[in-house]
């Protein structure tokens, strides 16, 4: 319910004033109290100070995603980016333009920072956790270096910091920054991985004992030849080459701070702003920091490349586990504004997209019958009640508030609305909080707010 945003120059100053914008909370969802807890964000506020989703896009489309501007955050490649995706997805804008069209580009400098630390961590401190874990938290990160950030998880305030993070990795290590910047194109990025070398990889999937970097090297494309399935080289292959398909399946992905065997391969998507280089920046004091030497995986690679039918079976166990997530998808139906991956729009409906955000909010509905896509279809009359409550008809809001009863109060004990005020009590009596009473105060009545008046009664 907030976006901020600093547009700087290529030497990371800044150009303009900084962006910071609520957005109104919509009564078809409920805030999480944890969530409003750490940013002391109320739903409150967003209704006083904020605008609508339909707003926010139109300042979003004229004055922040301008030609040739790199959007940059602290793990937005996985987090922010998607938000905004399925933001513009449901307000009737293509989800993908904004991060390629126009010479516009995408990167995170969460990676970015992971590399720096197992490859050149020279000039900046590190912070570990208490247990003497390494983390790369942007607080932390941030206090321990000296560098200002006041209120941490406030989104301007995060920005600033971010961009204070960046010029420190700029001007400490300036090499390795600007190689990684200009990665963020998709196909360096496959260039590097497509060339049948091994490479050093950085990743969050990885295990903190080898500073979250790997050398890896491809197996095979992945499913739709956006990215690749690469194999971490600290392991042995003899102990996963002889499995069949089903017993990879079992063992596939990582399991956060488990003894459990596991399988050495994730997937490596192109276009997602990969920390990714070649094996010459690996000097003798990165391979003792990510506990790999050269004789190691040299000699795991040399078992992968004998095990030929290892890759195959690879990619048997990707079709395996797609058909189990089919499945599940089929017998629990999404809602569609779950649904953005499910396909692109075909040229028709793209073109309509432009005529929707452009009509007057009462030409709004004429649309439904025009569309394609059942999915726009669907969203429709959500948008227009979102962004254009007071014009919706007794007919239009009927249905809108028999949409807000289902999704909020549909399962009986076990609906939001319930976990939200059962959330709410357990806060309440935890002295983490003891100091948020406030904030617990509006949650509470926000809530208490936007029950339908006959089940108050």
């Amino acid at each position: 319910m907030q976006f901020a945003g600093q547009r700087t120059d290529m030497d990371l100053q800044p150009v303009g004033e900084a962006v910071n914008i609520f957005i109104k909370l919509t009564p078809d969802v409920l805030p999480d109290p944890e969530a409003v807890l750490l940013t002391g964000i109320t739903p409150q506020q967003t209704l006083a100070d904020g605008i609508t989703e339909a707003e926010f896009l139109k300042i979003f489309e004229a004055e922040i995603s301008t030609p040739d501007t790199i959007f940059v955050g602290y793990n937005s490649v996985r987090f922010d980016d998607e938000f905004m995706r399925c933001l513009r997805y449901r307000n009737f804008y293509d989800p993908y333009d904004w991060q390629w069209k126009d010479g516009r580009s995408r990167w995170d400098l969460l990676d970015v920072i992971r590399m720096t630390r197992a490859l050149r961590p020279e000039g900046i401190e590190w912070p570990v956790t208490d247990e003497g874990v390494p983390t790369n938290r942007l607080e932390l990160i941030t206090k321990l270096n000296g560098l200002d950030h006041a209120q941490a998880h406030d989104a301007l305030n995060d920005v600033l910091a971010t961009i204070a993070v960046a010029k420190l990795i700029h001007d400490k290590q300036p090499k390795l920054f600007n190689f990684l910047l200009g990665l963020r194109d998709k196909k360096k990025v496959a260039a590097l991985v497509n060339s049948g070398e091994p490479f050093v990889y950085s990743s969050g999937k990885y295990a903190n004992e080898f500073e979250k970097t790997v050398v890896a090297v491809k197996l095979a494309d992945s499913q739709r030849n956006q990215g690749a399935l690469v194999y971490d080289l600290h392991f042995d292959p003899d102990d996963y080459t002889s499995l069949t398909p089903k017993e990879l399946v079992k063992i596939w992905g990582w399991q956060k701070d488990t003894e459990a065997k596991r399988l050495p391969v994730k997937t490596l998507q192109f276009n997602r702003c990969p920390a990714v280089a070649p094996l010459s920046v690996l000097d003798d004091a990165s391979q003792k920091r990510i506990k790999l030497d050269t004789k190691t995986y040299q000699t795991n690679l040399e078992k992968l490349h004998a095990a030929t039918d290892f890759p195959a079976k690879l990619l048997e166990a990707v079709q395996l586990m797609e058909v189990d997530r089919q499945t599940a998808a089929s017998k629990d139906e999404q809602d569609v504004e779950s649904r953005l991956y499910d396909g692109f729009l075909d040229d028709h409906d793209c073109n309509l997209l432009r005529a929707v955000r452009a009509a007057e909010p009462i030409e709004v509905p004429k649309f439904g019958d025009q569309f394609h896509d059942e999915r726009m279809r669907q969203l429709l009359p959500r948008y227009k009640a979102r962004n254009f409550p007071e014009s919706l008809t007794a007919e239009e809001r009927q249905a809108w508030d028999e949409y807000i009863r289902h999704k909020l109060f549909d399962g009986g004990n076990q609906s939001k609305l319930a976990q939200y005020f059962a959330t709410l009590a357990a806060c309440a009596q935890d002295s983490t909080y003891a100091k948020s009473q406030f904030l617990l105060e509006e949650l509470q009545l926000y809530g208490q707010s936007i029950v339908p008046a006959d089940l108050g009664e």
